[in-house]
Protein backbone atom coordinates (compact mmCIF):
# COMPACT_ATOMS: atom_id res chain seq x y z
CA UNK A 1 0.00 0.00 0.00
CA UNK A 2 1.08 3.46 -1.11
CA UNK A 3 1.54 5.93 1.45
CA UNK A 4 -0.63 9.13 0.66
CA UNK A 5 1.23 11.77 -1.18
CA UNK A 6 0.87 15.70 -0.96
CA UNK A 7 1.86 18.70 -3.29
CA UNK A 8 4.14 21.03 -0.95
CA UNK A 9 3.54 23.67 -2.71
CA UNK A 10 -0.93 23.36 -3.04
CA UNK A 11 -1.13 21.23 -0.18
CA UNK A 12 -3.84 19.63 -2.61
CA UNK A 13 -3.47 15.94 -2.43
CA UNK A 14 -1.85 14.30 -5.49
CA UNK A 15 -3.53 11.42 -5.52
CA UNK A 16 -6.28 10.52 -3.86
CA UNK A 17 -6.43 7.09 -2.00
CA UNK A 18 -9.45 4.96 -1.38
CA UNK A 19 -10.62 2.19 0.48
CA UNK A 20 -13.02 -0.26 1.32
CA UNK A 21 -13.59 -1.39 4.96
CA UNK A 22 -15.97 -4.40 5.21
CA UNK A 23 -17.98 -4.22 8.43
CA UNK A 24 -17.11 -0.80 8.93
CA UNK A 25 -19.59 0.38 10.63
CA UNK A 26 -18.69 -1.10 13.23
CA UNK A 27 -16.04 -0.59 16.37
CA UNK A 28 -13.07 -0.92 14.78
CA UNK A 29 -14.11 -0.28 11.17
CA UNK A 30 -15.91 3.09 11.93
CA UNK A 31 -12.54 5.00 14.09
CA UNK A 32 -10.64 3.18 11.19
CA UNK A 33 -12.52 5.18 8.46
CA UNK A 34 -12.28 8.38 10.33
CA UNK A 35 -8.90 8.14 10.80
CA UNK A 36 -8.54 7.31 6.52
CA UNK A 37 -10.72 10.37 5.97
CA UNK A 38 -8.84 12.68 8.14
CA UNK A 39 -5.64 11.51 6.09
CA UNK A 40 -7.12 12.63 2.47
CA UNK A 41 -8.43 8.97 1.47
CA UNK A 42 -11.82 8.13 0.17
CA UNK A 43 -13.69 5.77 2.59
CA UNK A 44 -16.32 2.52 1.32
CA UNK A 45 -18.30 1.63 4.52
CA UNK A 46 -19.64 -1.82 3.52
CA UNK A 47 -21.87 -3.17 6.22
CA UNK A 48 -25.35 -4.88 7.14
CA UNK A 49 -26.25 -3.21 10.57
CA UNK A 50 -26.43 -7.51 11.47
CA UNK A 51 -23.97 -6.15 15.07
CA UNK A 52 -23.51 -2.52 13.96
CA UNK A 53 -25.97 0.66 14.34
CA UNK A 54 -26.71 3.93 11.93
CA UNK A 55 -26.02 6.12 14.96
CA UNK A 56 -24.96 9.67 15.00
CA UNK A 57 -21.10 8.50 14.97
CA UNK A 58 -21.88 7.10 11.68
CA UNK A 59 -23.81 9.47 10.42
CA UNK A 60 -21.15 12.06 11.15
CA UNK A 61 -18.91 10.27 9.54
CA UNK A 62 -20.83 9.93 6.53
CA UNK A 63 -21.61 13.54 6.43
CA UNK A 64 -17.59 13.60 6.46
CA UNK A 65 -17.98 11.70 2.89
CA UNK A 66 -17.28 8.37 3.49
CA UNK A 67 -20.01 6.26 1.57
CA UNK A 68 -22.32 3.97 3.36
CA UNK A 69 -23.06 0.84 0.98
CA UNK A 70 -25.57 -1.45 2.95
CA UNK A 71 -24.96 -5.36 1.88
CA UNK A 72 -24.41 -8.58 3.41
CA UNK A 73 -21.45 -9.95 3.51
CA UNK A 74 -23.11 -13.30 3.43
CA UNK A 75 -23.37 -13.02 -0.38
CA UNK A 76 -21.06 -11.94 -3.25
CA UNK A 77 -20.32 -8.44 -3.88
CA UNK A 78 -20.75 -6.94 -7.38
CA UNK A 79 -17.75 -6.09 -8.94
CA UNK A 80 -19.53 -2.64 -9.73
CA UNK A 81 -19.67 -1.93 -6.45
CA UNK A 82 -17.06 1.03 -6.07
CA UNK A 83 -14.17 1.85 -8.34
CA UNK A 84 -10.59 -0.55 -7.43
CA UNK A 85 -9.59 0.10 -4.07
CA UNK A 86 -6.19 0.84 -2.90
CA UNK A 87 -6.48 -1.02 0.20
CA UNK A 88 -9.44 -3.42 1.42
CA UNK A 89 -9.78 -4.21 5.38
CA UNK A 90 -11.45 -7.27 6.22
CA UNK A 91 -13.23 -6.68 9.58
CA UNK A 92 -16.54 -8.00 9.61
CA UNK A 93 -16.98 -11.26 11.76
CA UNK A 94 -19.22 -12.23 14.81
CA UNK A 95 -17.83 -11.94 17.95
CA UNK A 96 -18.08 -11.26 21.56
CA UNK A 97 -18.36 -14.20 24.26
CA UNK A 98 -22.44 -14.19 23.96
CA UNK A 99 -22.71 -14.29 20.52
CA UNK A 100 -20.17 -16.95 20.40
CA UNK A 101 -21.11 -18.88 23.05
CA UNK A 102 -25.06 -19.15 21.86
CA UNK A 103 -24.42 -19.73 17.80
CA UNK A 104 -20.92 -21.03 17.11
CA UNK A 105 -22.05 -22.64 14.07
CA UNK A 106 -22.88 -18.97 12.78
CA UNK A 107 -19.78 -17.96 13.44
CA UNK A 108 -17.71 -20.68 11.82
CA UNK A 109 -19.75 -20.49 8.58
CA UNK A 110 -20.53 -16.72 8.83
CA UNK A 111 -16.44 -15.62 9.47
CA UNK A 112 -15.67 -17.66 6.55
CA UNK A 113 -18.09 -17.00 4.20
CA UNK A 114 -18.00 -13.00 4.45
CA UNK A 115 -13.88 -13.49 3.88
CA UNK A 116 -14.20 -15.49 1.16
CA UNK A 117 -16.73 -12.82 -0.51
CA UNK A 118 -14.32 -9.86 0.10
CA UNK A 119 -11.28 -11.70 -0.62
CA UNK A 120 -13.01 -12.99 -4.47
CA UNK A 121 -13.84 -9.49 -5.01
CA UNK A 122 -10.75 -8.37 -4.12
CA UNK A 123 -9.35 -10.35 -7.03
CA UNK A 124 -11.59 -10.19 -9.54
CA UNK A 125 -11.64 -5.89 -8.99
CA UNK A 126 -7.69 -5.98 -8.43
CA UNK A 127 -7.60 -4.34 -4.88
CA UNK A 128 -4.02 -2.76 -4.26
CA UNK A 129 -3.93 -4.58 -1.05
CA UNK A 130 -5.85 -6.95 1.34
CA UNK A 131 -5.61 -6.36 5.48
CA UNK A 132 -7.43 -9.15 7.29
CA UNK A 133 -8.76 -8.30 11.06
CA UNK A 134 -7.85 -11.21 13.13
CA UNK A 135 -7.52 -12.14 16.84
CA UNK A 136 -5.12 -12.97 19.72
CA UNK A 137 -7.25 -15.89 20.73
CA UNK A 138 -6.02 -17.88 17.98
CA UNK A 139 -2.34 -18.10 20.61
CA UNK A 140 -4.82 -18.52 23.23
CA UNK A 141 -4.83 -21.90 23.15
CA UNK A 142 -0.91 -22.35 22.78
CA UNK A 143 -0.57 -20.48 26.11
CA UNK A 144 -3.04 -22.58 28.02
CA UNK A 145 -1.13 -25.86 27.32
CA UNK A 146 2.10 -24.18 27.87
CA UNK A 147 3.21 -24.35 24.41
CA UNK A 148 3.93 -20.37 23.98
CA UNK A 149 5.20 -17.80 26.76
CA UNK A 150 3.62 -14.51 27.32
CA UNK A 151 3.94 -11.84 26.53
CA UNK A 152 2.83 -14.02 22.88
CA UNK A 153 4.44 -13.78 19.69
CA UNK A 154 3.46 -14.50 16.04
CA UNK A 155 5.11 -17.57 15.56
CA UNK A 156 3.32 -19.75 18.63
CA UNK A 157 1.21 -22.95 17.19
CA UNK A 158 -1.87 -22.84 16.71
CA UNK A 159 -3.93 -24.88 18.86
CA UNK A 160 -7.90 -25.79 20.02
CA UNK A 161 -7.95 -27.30 23.51
CA UNK A 162 -11.38 -27.81 23.52
CA UNK A 163 -13.25 -28.17 20.39
CA UNK A 164 -16.39 -28.49 22.06
CA UNK A 165 -16.45 -25.34 23.73
CA UNK A 166 -18.74 -23.44 21.55
CA UNK A 167 -16.25 -19.79 22.15
CA UNK A 168 -13.62 -22.24 20.31
CA UNK A 169 -15.88 -21.07 16.65
CA UNK A 170 -14.11 -17.82 16.94
CA UNK A 171 -10.38 -18.55 17.16
CA UNK A 172 -11.00 -21.47 15.03
CA UNK A 173 -12.71 -18.95 12.46
CA UNK A 174 -9.83 -16.53 12.96
CA UNK A 175 -7.21 -18.92 12.31
CA UNK A 176 -8.93 -20.47 9.16
CA UNK A 177 -9.00 -16.91 7.90
CA UNK A 178 -5.43 -16.23 8.28
CA UNK A 179 -4.81 -19.29 6.51
CA UNK A 180 -7.08 -18.77 3.42
CA UNK A 181 -5.50 -15.04 3.07
CA UNK A 182 -1.82 -16.25 3.37
CA UNK A 183 -2.75 -18.90 1.04
CA UNK A 184 -4.60 -16.83 -1.28
CA UNK A 185 -2.19 -13.78 -1.29
CA UNK A 186 0.66 -16.36 -1.86
CA UNK A 187 -1.10 -17.71 -5.12
CA UNK A 188 -2.61 -14.83 -6.66
CA UNK A 189 0.12 -12.20 -5.86
CA UNK A 190 -2.09 -10.05 -3.83
CA UNK A 191 -0.26 -7.62 -1.36
CA UNK A 192 -1.81 -8.97 2.09
CA UNK A 193 -1.12 -8.64 5.77
CA UNK A 194 -3.01 -9.94 9.10
CA UNK A 195 -3.43 -7.53 11.95
CA UNK A 196 -4.07 -10.13 15.41
CA UNK A 197 -5.52 -7.22 17.80
CA UNK A 198 -5.04 -7.84 21.90
CA UNK A 199 -7.67 -6.67 23.57
CA UNK A 200 -8.75 -3.32 21.74
CA UNK A 201 -11.47 -0.69 23.56
CA UNK A 202 -12.55 2.71 22.98
CA UNK A 203 -15.46 4.72 22.66
CA UNK A 204 -18.39 3.09 20.89
CA UNK A 205 -17.37 -0.24 21.46
CA UNK A 206 -20.14 -2.65 21.78
CA UNK A 207 -21.50 -3.38 25.04
CA UNK A 208 -20.55 -7.30 24.72
CA UNK A 209 -17.21 -6.91 26.10
CA UNK A 210 -15.21 -6.59 29.69
CA UNK A 211 -14.02 -2.93 29.49
CA UNK A 212 -17.79 -1.38 28.25
CA UNK A 213 -19.51 -3.84 30.52
CA UNK A 214 -17.94 -2.69 33.69
CA UNK A 215 -17.52 0.76 32.54
CA UNK A 216 -22.16 0.38 32.28
CA UNK A 217 -22.37 -1.70 35.41
CA UNK A 218 -20.44 1.04 37.31
CA UNK A 219 -22.22 3.87 35.62
CA UNK A 220 -25.14 2.12 36.53
CA UNK A 221 -25.19 3.60 40.13
CA UNK A 222 -25.88 -0.04 41.50
CA UNK A 223 -23.89 -0.58 45.30
CA UNK A 224 -22.59 -3.41 43.92
CA UNK A 225 -20.24 -4.14 40.81
CA UNK A 226 -20.20 -8.02 39.82
CA UNK A 227 -16.93 -9.02 38.03
CA UNK A 228 -16.19 -12.43 36.33
CA UNK A 229 -12.92 -13.42 36.85
CA UNK A 230 -10.88 -11.00 39.12
CA UNK A 231 -7.58 -12.31 38.56
CA UNK A 232 -7.07 -12.95 35.17
CA UNK A 233 -4.97 -10.10 33.26
CA UNK A 234 -4.86 -8.23 30.15
CA UNK A 235 -2.94 -5.15 28.25
CA UNK A 236 -5.82 -3.15 27.03
CA UNK A 237 -4.87 -1.19 23.84
CA UNK A 238 -6.52 2.02 23.24
CA UNK A 239 -8.52 1.97 19.75
CA UNK A 240 -6.45 5.24 18.64
CA UNK A 241 -3.31 3.16 18.72
CA UNK A 242 -4.96 -0.22 17.22
CA UNK A 243 -5.93 1.96 14.32
CA UNK A 244 -2.64 3.33 13.95
CA UNK A 245 -1.18 0.14 14.36
CA UNK A 246 -2.84 -1.40 11.44
CA UNK A 247 -2.39 1.41 9.03
CA UNK A 248 1.28 0.83 9.51
CA UNK A 249 1.13 -2.74 8.67
CA UNK A 250 -0.93 -2.44 5.86
CA UNK A 251 1.79 -0.44 4.42
CA UNK A 252 3.76 -3.37 4.67
CA UNK A 253 1.28 -5.38 2.44
CA UNK A 254 3.37 -5.31 -1.04
CA UNK A 255 5.95 -6.53 1.17
CA UNK A 256 4.20 -9.61 1.85
CA UNK A 257 4.05 -8.77 5.64
CA UNK A 258 3.75 -11.47 7.94
CA UNK A 259 0.88 -12.10 10.96
CA UNK A 260 1.60 -9.03 13.05
CA UNK A 261 0.43 -8.38 16.71
CA UNK A 262 -1.09 -5.04 17.33
CA UNK A 263 -1.87 -3.85 20.62
CA UNK A 264 -0.16 -2.38 23.97
CA UNK A 265 1.98 -4.49 25.96
CA UNK A 266 2.88 -1.59 28.63
CA UNK A 267 0.00 -2.12 30.83
CA UNK A 268 -0.71 -5.34 31.85
CA UNK A 269 -3.12 -5.93 35.00
CA UNK A 270 -5.50 -8.12 36.53
CA UNK A 271 -9.24 -7.55 35.72
CA UNK A 272 -10.11 -6.89 39.09
CA UNK A 273 -7.63 -3.95 39.04
CA UNK A 274 -9.30 -2.88 36.12
CA UNK A 275 -13.07 -2.58 37.64
CA UNK A 276 -11.30 -1.23 40.27
CA UNK A 277 -9.58 1.63 38.53
CA UNK A 278 -12.98 1.83 36.61
CA UNK A 279 -14.99 2.35 39.61
CA UNK A 280 -12.01 5.43 40.77
CA UNK A 281 -12.69 7.23 37.72
CA UNK A 282 -16.17 7.22 37.74
CA UNK A 283 -16.56 7.89 40.94
CA UNK A 284 -18.32 5.48 42.86
CA UNK A 285 -17.62 3.31 45.88
CA UNK A 286 -19.67 0.00 44.29
CA UNK A 287 -18.28 -2.87 46.16
CA UNK A 288 -17.03 -5.17 43.80
CA UNK A 289 -18.81 -9.01 43.80
CA UNK A 290 -16.19 -11.36 42.55
CA UNK A 291 -17.55 -14.37 40.25
CA UNK A 292 -15.63 -17.22 38.58
CA UNK A 293 -14.36 -15.98 35.01
CA UNK A 294 -16.10 -17.66 31.80
CA UNK A 295 -15.96 -21.07 30.57
CA UNK A 296 -12.33 -21.10 28.61
CA UNK A 297 -11.19 -17.27 29.49
CA UNK A 298 -7.51 -17.35 29.74
CA UNK A 299 -5.48 -16.62 32.52
CA UNK A 300 -3.24 -14.06 30.99
CA UNK A 301 -3.57 -12.50 27.63
CA UNK A 302 -0.49 -9.45 26.47
CA UNK A 303 1.69 -8.96 22.48
CA UNK A 304 4.33 -9.34 22.15
CA UNK A 305 5.24 -6.40 20.19
CA UNK A 306 8.79 -7.10 18.87
CA UNK A 307 7.77 -7.87 14.92
CA UNK A 308 5.66 -4.91 15.21
CA UNK A 309 8.37 -2.24 16.68
CA UNK A 310 10.94 -3.65 14.28
CA UNK A 311 8.62 -3.48 11.27
CA UNK A 312 6.74 0.39 11.75
CA UNK A 313 8.45 1.69 14.91
CA UNK A 314 5.34 1.81 16.48
CA UNK A 315 4.84 2.41 20.21
CA UNK A 316 1.40 2.53 22.28
CA UNK A 317 0.84 6.43 22.85
CA UNK A 318 -2.48 6.28 24.97
CA UNK A 319 -2.12 5.07 28.34
CA UNK A 320 -4.60 3.13 29.78
CA UNK A 321 -6.30 5.83 32.62
CA UNK A 322 -6.25 8.05 29.70
CA UNK A 323 -8.12 6.10 27.75
CA UNK A 324 -10.55 4.81 30.04
CA UNK A 325 -11.55 8.62 30.71
CA UNK A 326 -12.28 9.11 27.25
CA UNK A 327 -14.72 5.63 27.08
CA UNK A 328 -16.36 6.62 30.03
CA UNK A 329 -16.76 10.04 28.87
CA UNK A 330 -18.40 8.24 25.92
CA UNK A 331 -20.62 6.07 27.44
CA UNK A 332 -21.94 8.32 30.14
CA UNK A 333 -22.76 10.69 27.25
CA UNK A 334 -24.63 7.81 25.48
CA UNK A 335 -26.55 7.34 28.60
CA UNK A 336 -28.01 11.01 28.80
Amino acid sequence: MREARSNAHTGASAMTESALLAGGGGFIGLHLANELLRRGWKVNIVDDFSRGRMDSDLRETIERGAILIEHDLRHPLDVGLVERPDLVVHLAAVLGVRNVSRSPEAVLRNNLLTLQNVLDWSLRIGAGAFVFSSTSEVADGAVALGLASVPVSEDVPFVCPDLALPRASYAMSKAQGEMLVRAVGDRHRLPVAIVRFFNVYGPRMGSAHVVPELIGRALSGSDSLEVYGTEPTRAFCFIDDAVRGLLAVASLADQRAPVVNVGNDLEELEIGALARKILDLVGSRADMIPHPAPAGSPQRRCPDLTRLRALTGYEPEVALEQGLERTIEHHAGALD
